[in-house]
């Protein structure tokens, strides 16, 4: 005889409907596993569904009902890029719901509504944040002032790149290595026609948005949490990245040493005589590099002013420290100030922790020291590229650590719905 399926609850389908685009859209923006999981379970409890999740960077299970009569979804997700203003926006509607100011159909229609909105910033602002972006890290290198000038142009040529690979599918694949090489092959290009300057520090300046740090400091967080697929996936993602930035690096400089030498002239060399940058560009960096990691992570404009604080706190705090205890407890203190807090302005604010967060950990996170050691292994330089991948692991293990750290020096473990206020999502 035919099983007859159990009678679907009219309320329950609805919620457990709400909270499937709910982890999707959650997903999408950059959560992590460790807080989606965590933020699905307690909606699900506050909407009286019980519910199970498991979360990795490319799919999403969902179990609904009792053990013995669950209901199971499999949903198929790309990895995200952090999209700030919406998870603030959804972090609104979640909390609407849960608290019974809308239905959950609704707020699947809001979350379907947020997520067809055109972008927040315009493309030319996004390449002027490039631009910024890369011109104000190269501050942090003390370079001269034509190699910060020209930090900023590869920093637009990574930003079309970038712009391009959004639009055209096929080249979305090979973007770190065709806009390592394409920026490479220019700065070393111009590094040989001037007979000086700095190649290395230029490409890198350029590269800084597409630099994996971020993935891999999440990804051990996540292999902290014990979210071990999850993390372990990761890991290798931003592993892949740095390899594809590293021979693209290494493509370009051989280019741009081929194509140098064939224009090489001394009427170039007065350009890498430029004077340093003066001592005060480090300042307008340390507030311009956050403002620009806000338009990239597009970020609404009233929480603009929060992401350059979180952001200089977290420089001036992991540097000072780094200079007096080491560069491993500066990242440590540095993370721990970022989520801590971040963590307080939250419920202060009664907003998603993660709008501050996340531009605050872009700043220390250890990308660029990633790159040096993939370059350098790639130059057979073994010893030294081993090296300074232990530096990246220990560095990356101290972030995670603060971050850690901050959840539990502020009793946010699992800050996702404190009692009395919006759920503030760390």
């Amino acid at each position: 005889m035919p099983v007859t399926p159990p009678p679907v609850d009219t309320a329950q389908h609805l919620s457990s409907h709400f909270i499937l685009h709910l982890a999707r859209a959650l997903h999408a923006h950059g959560y992590p596993a460790h807080r989606l999981e965590s933020v699905l379970g307690e909606v699900s409890a506050r909407l009286g569904v019980e519910a199970q999740f498991f979360t990795t960077p490319t799919s999403i299970f969902a179990g609904f009902g009792a053990q013995d009569a669950q209901r199971t979804h499999l949903l198929r997700v790309e990895p995200g890029e952090p999209n700030l203003g919406h998870l603030s926006r959804l972090d609104a509607i979640m909390t609407d719901v849960v608290d019974g100011r809308i239905t959950a159909s609704e707020g699947s229609v809001r979350i379907g509504q947020l997520l067809q909105e055109p972008p927040r910033w315009t493309r030319w602002q996004t390449l002027v944040a490039f631009v910024l972006a890369s011109a104000s890290v190269s501050s942090f290198f003390g370079v001269s002032v034509f190699d910060a000038l020209l930090a900023g142009v590869l920093g637009l040529v990574a930003g079309l790149c970038a712009l391009a690979a959004s639009r055209v599918q096929s080249l979305a694949p090979v973007l770190e290595p065709f806009t390592a090489g394409t920026v490479a092959t220019i700065a070393f290009t111009v590094a040989g026609m001037t007979g000086g300057g700095n190649a290395y520090q230029t490409s890198l300046a350029g590269l800084i948005v597409l630099l994996p740090g971020l993935t891999f400091t999440i990804g051990l967080t996540e292999l902290s949490t014990r979210h071990l697929a999850s993390g372990t996936a990761r890991l290798s993602g931003a592993l892949v990245t740095f390899l594809g930035l590293g021979f693209g690096v290494a493509l370009g400089a051989k280019a741009g040493g081929a194509l140098a030498s064939l224009a090489q002239s001394q009427e170039w060399v007065w350009l890498v005589q430029s004077p340093r940058v003066p001592w005060w560009t480090e300042i307008i960096a340390v507030v311009l590099a956050p403002l620009c990691f806000a338009v990239l992570l597009r970020a609404d404009r009233r929480d603009v002013g929060w992401i350059i604080l979180a952001g200089a706190a977290a420089y001036v705090t992991s540097r000072y420290a780094g200079r007096a205890m080491g560069e491993e407890l500066g990242a440590f203190l540095g993370a721990l100030v970022v989520s801590a807090g971040s963590n307080l302005l939250a419920l202060w604010r009664r907003a998603t922790a993660m709008v501050t967060q996340v531009p605050g950990l872009l700043i220390l996170v250890p990308g660029s020291i990633g790159f040096r050691s993939v370059t350098s292994l790639l130059g057979n330089e073994t010893v030294l590229g081993i090296d300074t991948a232990f530096r990246v692991a220990i560095v990356g293990i101290s972030l995670a650590a603060g971050i850690l750290a901050g959840n539990v020096v502020t009793g946010l473990s699992r800050p996702e719905f404190a009692e009395g206020d919006r759920g503030a999502t760390t």
